[in-house]
């Protein structure tokens, strides 16, 4: 299957330490892929670099053939990409439903359109009953859903979810696990997920992408990765699989 996104030796430093360093891999169409590693790894550089936020010392980013290098985060998000924040930051004094109003309005051509293109949204993530409410008043499972529904109501082609599981209850993380597996098999959306919720990474991945200290170690698919000698002593070594 062609690959939707290429990141080809990426490197990025800040004020002389290297935070990624020649970082290359590929996510097919229709995949839902994982970038893991320890904390300090690069991931969410990686993301940055990918969504916009920083531009990379040398390398490139292509989405669909198109190279995307450098641009604008306003811009990568209208060539396709939504994104997800390890902190999640909603407007507060708005409701659930002006939440994704608001993110609708990228793509909808009116104020009605974006209202309902988002109950949609709300419903696909368990939230419909909520709509009303001030995102200031959910819990944290539920604001990570409200996340989620945002980023997917820009329209993107390829979602970049940062930590969506992390703090979630296990019976939480197996909701969020079938919901993407829904969205991924119902709409064709392709999914780059960065999560140490290892439980939620084993049932979800296709292909994972290991970095350390801003480096790929290894890569393939969730079988070979448990494996692998330098995996298991970096970061999969503790943990409960």
């Amino acid at each position: 299957m062609a690959a939707l996104l290429r990141v080809d030796g990426v490197s990025k430093s800040f004020r002389g330490l290297l935070a990624l360093n020649n970082v290359s891999f590929e996510v097919s169409e229709r995949e839902i892929a994982a970038l893991i590693g320890p904390n300090g790894a690069g991931k969410t550089t990686l993301f940055n670099v990918i969504a916009g936020v920083f531009r990379p010392d040398s390398g490139s980013v292509h989405l669909g053939g198109a190279d995307i290098t450098g641009r604008r985060p306003d811009e990568i998000c209208h060539a396709g990409i939504g994104r997800t924040f390890q902190i999640v930051k909603p407007f507060a004094q708005m409701t659930v439903l002006e939440n994704v109003t608001v993110a609708a309005l990228h793509t909808a051509a009116s104020v009605a359109a974006a209202r309902e293109a988002a109950r949609g949204f709300l419903e696909l993530l368990e939230l419909d009953a909520k709509a009303a409410q001030h995102a200031a008043n959910l819990t944290l499972p539920d604001r990570k859903r409200l996340e989620v529904a945002r980023a997917l109501a820009t329209g993107p082609r390829l979602l970049l979810l940062d930590e969506v599981m992390a703090g979630l209850r296990p019976s939480e993380t197996d909701r969020m696990v079938a919901t993407l597996r829904r969205l991924r098999d119902d709409t064709g959306l392709t999914i780059l997920l960065i999560e140490h919720v290892m439980r939620a990474v084993m049932a979800l991945s296709e292909h994972i992408t290991v970095l350390h200290h801003g480096e790929k170690i290894s890569e393939g698919t969730p079988d070979r990765i448990v494996r692998d000698p330098a995996v298991l002593e970096c970061y999969l070594g503790d943990q409960d699989l």
